[in-house]
């Protein structure tokens, strides 16, 4: 795996003198996504925020998928990980991580960019609108993919959660809708721009959208009502970590006044619940007062500011970012209540799983399914996947 070094990757100047108020390692490590990523180049402008405030040398190392991104964290070869919403598949033990050398994860999570300006949501050509009724795309809805091509990816069970999410926000299930199988991300969005699919899931920001948008086939993002309760329970009963959000990047949207939509946290910094507190305290406190040295750098990235940080959110804050959260004023006894109910869910996830271990079922996926839905149930806990 690469290792990039952020003193040699990106030098920000700044005419502005800062001073660190924090104390970390002369080196920190983070897992991030593959370069060139929107999460790899704001940790790449972070890690330069970093080098000039405090002399702190952050190196990445580039992971292509969730497994990736997690698997040196878990090893211990790096401090932190700035991760998807694989994080969330780690807590839960489900997918990729729900076979029997993973299981459920006792993460914890330091901060996220949830205010960056982008959405996330399947994205339509704006040609399959006319298939669908509507060939201007005044009105087009999520239930409007019935009866449309919506891209599968092989081998990637959190974007396919995304879509299936969509659909049931529609009202709509993977029988209403023709499943069209591709090798990647970026294999899908090619088949839109080329005409073998109709609808792919992406972050709205996301290089391929541009691409899709500029197309002949062109691109819609299908309204989204943040009144329609009903629609939204379905849609978090499929990805419980998705919140309302105005977008105001993206595709067909830059340049607007934003429109309505939803989407989660993208990067999410985490690392375990073992983790030591004073680290994570600094790591914390260093990503949130930089904020002056590294906003404005790459798009986007100004959404890891403190104001937009979501502290009733799906996974729990580590012991030492709430010890900074408490400095700041912004930690209440709701957010400490919600955050030790999550954190007893992923103690009855850890039991659930110990006690399956002891049990050594034939066919592991199946009894751990089954094993963890009742675990959750009988704690009186949402259950999804």
């Amino acid at each position: 795996m690469r290792i990039a070094t952020l003193a040699a990757a990106m030098c920000l100047a700044t005419s502005t003198a800062f001073a660190a108020d924090f104390t970390l390692p002369k080196q920190v490590a983070w897992t991030a996504y593959g370069t060139g990523s929107a999460g790899y180049n704001q940790a790449v402008a972070i890690g330069a925020a970093l080098q000039e405030a405090a002399g702190v040398n952050l190196r990445i190392l580039p992971g292509q998928n969730d497994i990736a991104r997690m698997e040196p964290l878990r090893q211990g070869k790096v401090e932190f990980s700035a991760n998807g919403i694989g994080v969330y598949l780690a807590q839960e033990g489900v997918l990729a991580f729900g076979g029997q050398t993973w299981g459920p994860q006792k993460i914890r999570l330091l901060a996220s960019n949830i205010g960056g300006g982008f959405a996330m949501s399947l994205g339509v050509a704006r040609e399959a609108c006319e298939t669908a009724g509507k060939p201007d795309c005044k009105g087009f809805t999520y239930a409007d993919l019935k009866g449309l091509r919506v891209a599968w990816i092989k081998g990637a069970p959190a974007l396919n959660t995304n879509s299936t999410a969509w659909l049931a926000y529609g009202g709509l299930t993977w029988d209403d809708v023709e499943k069209v199988e591709f090798g990647g991300f970026a294999a899908s969005w090619k088949g839109l721009v080329e005409g073998s699919v109709d609808a792919a899931f992406a972050v709205t920001n996301a290089g391929n959208c541009y691409e899709a948008a500029s197309s002949p086939r062109g691109l819609v993002w299908p309204q989204f009502d943040p009144d329609d309760e009903a629609a939204f329970k379905r849609l978090l009963a499929v990805a419980p970590y998705y919140v309302k959000v105005h977008a105001t990047t993206g595709a067909n949207i830059d340049g607007t006044d934003g429109r309505e939509m939803a989407g989660y946290a993208y990067p999410i910094l985490i690392n375990y619940e073992t983790s030591d507190a004073d680290l994570a305290y600094n790591m914390t406190k260093a990503v949130f007062e930089l904020l002056p040295l590294y906003e404005g750098k790459v798009p986007g990235i100004d959404g890891w500011a403190l104001k937009y940080q979501k502290l009733d959110w799906v996974i729990p804050y580590h012991e030492g970012a709430i010890r900074y959260f408490k400095e700041a004023g912004v930690w209440t006894d709701a957010a400490q209540a919600h955050n030790d109910r999550l954190v007893a869910r992923q103690d009855t996830l850890a039991k659930a799983w110990a006690e399956l271990e002891a049990q050594a079922p034939e066919d592991w996926n199946e009894a751990w399914a089954a094993k963890r839905r009742e675990a959750l149930k009988a704690g009186g806990f949402e259950v999804a996947f």
